[in-house]
């Protein structure tokens, strides 16, 4: 530590100097980081060995990533690919800790590739906000709920909301109630990026608009849960919520033997015991797959989206059916609310920026605002629809439990470790 920083140090661990100010008193990033690591390591005794410090843009996270830094976490990025889709190859990545899990996307990306690709089509595009209103009755709180539904009054609310950016577009508002309580679910598009800041700026220009009209409002909170974000939904799994995509492919018979070492009947079957009817047994919401939330969590991370997002974005319906007289395999996932942009969050920090550009969505398309955002999540279905057709065949042939043991296992002689 350099002895100009001993007197800070010193403070802060005293409580003298609170830590989240470092930043603004010091005036370099980097510096504050540093402070605060070796306070922390003074408080708790703990040398906090192996969490680097160095190599890291603090400035970059300033105001919008992270607070409080004191390092960085390495993650491993692995590349899965090429995923043959919409007649683009993609190479995608994916950061994860979990063996087998890039190599197994890896092979689904192979058996998709040779059978000639796949193609992915998007159903709706558009961010939710639902603020929560009470009213003093449930009478009044029903007038609103008319007011905001009514066909003639869209042409006002969209004008309010759209104020909030270039790019917000209002696209519907969805009600519902809950005694004297109003809950108000706004639909928009955000352009490029995944937009809930976007959106809650719309949100809270049409209940400013609101309190003129109806003055004995109660805001309660701009979001409501109706809306829903980071939780398991059926209004998201029903509704959508950011980008609803559904990917396909038709894996050809010789592949499914050669690459997957299965056949099209063990898969089918398994898909429909394990899937769909195992998932229905355990009451699932939106889990009706075999682990679509692996890849979403891993290509997200890799990518600087939300991570707790891939709550919702691992919605998934997996889908496999015999056709050409039984030889080969359709297999389709529908993803009703993946919600992922290419600007904003963590897409700007250095890594996660050079991994969109490895994909080519990197920043906003100003051609064709939105497209980007979508692309990628085409990509991310299709990574699933790879994942999903992997996983499944490692099943069916009876090789999970083998390759895991095989590439997800130290192969160190532990025995030497016990005391």
């Amino acid at each position: 530590m350099p002895e100009e920083d001993e007197e800070i140090v010193a403070s802060v661990v005293a409580g003298k100097i609170p830590s989240y100010v470092l930043e603004t008193r010091l005036g370099d990033c980097r510096r504050a980081a540093g402070v605060r690591r070796e306070a922390v390591r003074r408080i708790t005794g703990r040398e906090i060995e192996g969490l680097p410090l160095d190599g890291f843009d603090y400035a970059s996270i300033l105001g919008q990533c992270c607070e409080l830094p004191v390092g960085y976490v390495q993650l491993p990025v692995g590349i899965a690919g090429p995923l043959l889709l919409d007649g683009q190859r993609f190479y995608v990545p994916m950061a994860t800790t979990e063996g087998c899990l890039v190599a197994s996307t890896n092979r689904g990306c192979k058996a998709i590739a040779e059978s000639g690709g796949a193609t992915s089509v998007v159903l709706r595009d558009g961010m939710t906000r639902a603020p929560v209103a009470r009213f003093p009755t449930a009478r009044r709180a029903a007038e609103v709920k008319a007011f905001l539904e009514d066909p003639n009054n869209f042409d006002t609310l969209s004008m309010i909301f759209n104020r909030s950016s270039r790019f917000a577009r209002l696209q519907g508002v969805q009600c519902a109630m809950a005694g004297r309580n109003l809950y108000m679910r706004f639909t928009c598009s955000t352009g490029d990026a995944m937009g809930m800041n976007m959106v809650s700026k719309g949100v809270q220009n049409v209940l400013d608009f609101l309190q003129d009209d109806f003055p004995d409002m109660d805001v309660i909170s701009i979001s409501g849960n109706f809306c829903s974000d980071k939780k398991p939904a059926a209004v998201n799994w029903i509704e959508g919520r950011g980008k609803s995509v559904v990917c396909e492919a038709v894996i050809k018979e010789e592949v499914v033997k050669k690459v997957l070492k299965t056949n099209v009947q063990s898969l089918v079957e398994l898909n429909t015991i394990k899937n769909l009817a195992g998932s229905a047994i355990a009451g699932a919401l939106g889990g009706f797959n075999a682990h679509a939330s692996n890849i979403v969590t891993a290509i997200f991370i890799a990518t600087g989206q939300d991570p707790a997002q891939n709550v919702e974005s691992s919605h998934c319906i997996t889908m496999l059916e015999p056709i050409n007289d039984g030889k080969d395999l359709h297999i389709s996932v529908t993803m009703p609310s993946i919600e992922v942009g290419t600007v904003g969050g963590g897409t700007q920090l250095a890594s996660q920026s050079a991994c969109l550009d490895l994909l080519g969505v990197k920043g906003a398309n100003r051609d064709s605002p939105g497209s980007n955002a979508r692309l990628l999540a085409t990509v991310v279905a299709g990574g699933v629809l790879a994942g999903e057709l992997s996983l499944l065949s490692a099943l069916a042939a009876g090789q999970l439990v083998k390759s895991h043991m095989k590439y997800n296992r130290s192969s160190k002689d532990m025995s030497k470790a016990l005391p």
